[in-house]
Parts: structure tokens; sequence; C-alpha cells
């Protein structure tokens, strides 16, 4: 049976590259090559491929429970993951639904959304409202809540109306007109990553904060990409200083190792479910649900931000980033540059800007070829690497782009 790879249009592209180990910043091809990965493999590997505590802690959960339905069952890696996760979360969110992926994560972020407030006797209010560029997953709820692009345009008929804003002053508008039928707010806190690594304020992402209190709108923060370190603080909206009402996570949890999310949730929203009305139930789930596998490398993973210095690497990954683009940011070839913490980009100057512009299979080509993994977003190259990787491999990945650009 052949594979159908994802985000792969297989009559242009060439065949895929096999992987046969990962170590550190490295992926090792079958045929001899070594890659330096600067997009950490879709922006989940945090600590480096391989690393040895979460390998080992997932070999010997295995050993003890691989999987068990979470409906009316618990386990140890579940509570505990959950304890360690409160303990780097604000206080006030304390209830957290586990899933298996970021696309669900959002899932059940949006329709905790509008269950909470038909539960509260307001089924009225069930409009989402959702930002310009953004990208939540692909899934038909999450595909809804992104951006009109490519990726959603044969979908039209699936994904359900959304109103969409891309300034305080709209959102203050459609919120004052729309009080009495918007459930939800998402965002992508500061750094909206598919549309292109584009980067917000703190202040516009205050603005929203308060906006959605004013008018009783649940803020959604989907942090499935800017969690665990990303932006240079443990979340994004930690830097602005904003607790939102649900937080979906994803991607870093585990390090990188299995597919788990998390939704967390005020107290006061899953009090609106626990009723002795059933159906009042939040009916979702998934077979893997709180899977102790996944649990077991999330749990290890947070481990690793406590033995060693991943803040330290972070700030220089983000130092790095600053000097780097600085020197580029006046190249002919760049039209404009952005970063935050570990996430740094470069929009190329081109005719056919977006997702599907040409020049982008050309730059992924030359990536590999000289033993760099950069999957650009049509024209914008981007750099998101693990945070093991040391100054002079993320100098080495600056230096190729240098290259591609006077290309």
């Amino acid at each position: 049976m052949n594979i159908w790879h994802p985000y792969t249009q297989e009559a242009l592209d060439g065949p895929p590259i096999r992987i046969e180990r990962g170590e550190g910043a490295y992926l090792y091809t079958a045929d001899g090559r070594r890659l330096l990965d600067g997009i950490s493999s879709w922006w989940v590997n945090l600590h480096g491929h391989a690393h040895p505590l979460i390998a080992e802690a997932i070999a010997r959960q295995a050993r003890k429970l691989e999987q068990v339905i979470f409906a009316g069952f618990t386990h140890e890696p579940a509570e505990e993951l959950a304890a360690r996760l409160s303990a780097i979360l604000p206080p006030v969110l304390s209830r957290v639904f586990f899933s298996d992926n970021g696309s669900t994560a959002v899932e059940v972020a949006l329709k905790i959304a509008v269950q909470f407030w038909h539960n509260k006797g307001r089924p009225g209010k069930k409009r989402i409202i959702a930002l310009d560029h953004a990208y939540h997953g692909d899934t038909i709820g999450a595909m809804s809540v992104s951006a009109d692009s490519p990726f959603t345009a044969p979908f039209e008929a699936l994904r359900f109306p959304v109103l969409r804003t891309g300034t305080v002053e709209q959102l203050e508008q459609m919120l004052k007109e729309r009080t009495h039928e918007a459930a939800a707010v998402i965002v992508e806190p500061l750094i909206q990553g598919a549309g292109g690594m584009l980067v917000h304020s703190v202040e516009f992402l205050k603005c929203i904060r308060e906006l959605c209190a004013r008018y009783e709108v649940l803020l959604i923060a989907d942090e499935v990409f800017t969690g665990f370190g990303r932006t240079g603080r443990m979340f994004a909206c930690d830097l602005a200083g904003v607790v939102p009402d649900l937080m979906c996570l994803s991607k870093g949890l585990t390090g990188g190792f299995l597919p788990l999310a998390a939704t967390v949730c005020r107290e006061e929203i899953y009090q609106a479910f626990y009723s002795h009305d059933r159906s009042h139930t939040f009916f979702h789930g998934h077979s893997y649900s709180g899977n102790p596998l996944g649990c077991a490398a999330a749990i290890a993973s947070l481990k690793i931000f406590e033995s060693e210095p991943v803040f330290e690497r972070i700030a220089a990954i983000g130092r790095i980033h600053g000097e780097r683009l600085d020197a580029l940011k006046t190249h002919p070839a760049v039209s404009g540059v952005r970063n935050l913490g570990t996430v740094a980009a470069l929009e190329l100057r081109v005719e056919d800007g977006g997702y599907l512009s040409d020049i982008r299979a050309g730059l992924y080509s030359f990536f590999i070829d000289n033993g760099i993994l950069l999957r650009p977003l049509g024209n914008v190259v981007y750099v998101v690497p693990p945070y093991v990787v040391s100054p002079d491999e993320l100098h080495r990945l600056y230096d190729v782009i240098g290259r591609a650009l006077s290309r």
C-alpha cells in the first residue's frame, strides 16, 4: 500500500526522504545524510530528537499501562500531568480536558464555549469570532475558524460561518452589536503561525482580553504552537499578562514524542457542565484521550524544563535571531522580518506571494541539498529550531538562508 503524505503535492514534489534516526537537532537519512532540523519537525520537538529522558519515561510506562478508556477511569500519569500543568498555568485555569492533537484541542474549546452558554440558558450565544489570517487546524471546526485560504477552499460547504476581525476597533464594534450572539473569540496569541509567522503586540492581546471580559464573551487562546517556551515565556499569554478563559495546548506538550493535547479552562466554565441534568454533559471524547504513554512523555518533557537550562537556551536562540535578522532585513530580496522568542521569519519579495508561491519548492530543495530542514510557508522562510540547537548550528542555518537569498 502506498502512503499519502500530508501537505504534499506528489505530482510535483520529490519522493519523501527516508529518515532512519534522530539525535539532538539532527535527522539522519537512510542514504547517509545529516539534516539540521530548523523547524522542530513541524514545531513539535522541544528538547532534541530521541532525548533519553523522554524515551525512557515512555518505555517505563509502556511496561506498566499503555492505554485505558478515559471515560469512567483515570490513571497516575494523567493525574500527575494535570498537576504539573496546573503548576505552570494561571491558577484560575483549573480544569483540563485531554485529547490528541492541536486541531482536536481547538474543537474541544469551541464546543465547550458554545455549550457553556447553552447550559447557562443563553443558547443564542453561539457565534465564534476569529482573526484575519488565522490558522487553527484542519478538522471542520478548526478549519471554520481559520482564515479563507487554499487549505480551506474546497471545504466551504462544510465550514460553519464565523465572524472575523483584524483590528481591536473592528472587534469592539462587533462585540457591541453582537454580544447577544457571540460565544467566544479565538486567537493565536502574539504569533499567527501558518498565516505567515505574523507577530502581534502584547497590547493587541491585552485589548482583546479586556473587550471579551467587558462584553461577556469567552476568550480562547490557541497556544498549540506558541506554548512551552516558543515565545520566550512558557506561554505567549504570559508575555502579555493575559489569562484567557480557555487555552489549547499540543505540539510541544510531549516534547515531540507522541500525540497529545489538552484544553484547559476556568472553574466556572466547568461548573456549567456539572449538573444533575445529564443533558449538560460534555458529550465529547477521543479513543486516546489521556493516553498514559503520551502523559508520561509530557511529564518527562516538563521535568526537562526543571533539570536543564531550557530558558537560557531559548534566550540564546532569540538573541541570535535578532542579530541575524537585523543583518538580513535590508537585503533586496527581503520585504520584511519578524521574530519573537525562538520564532523568526523572513518575508521574501516576490510577485506571487502567499502559500502557493512558486518560490517555495526551489527554496525547500536548496535547503535540503545544503543539509538543512526548512519548510517555507510560500514566500515566508521561518526558523523554529529545537531548543538544543547550538549557536554554531543556528548560525549555519542563517548562512544557508543567506546563500539562498543570494541566488
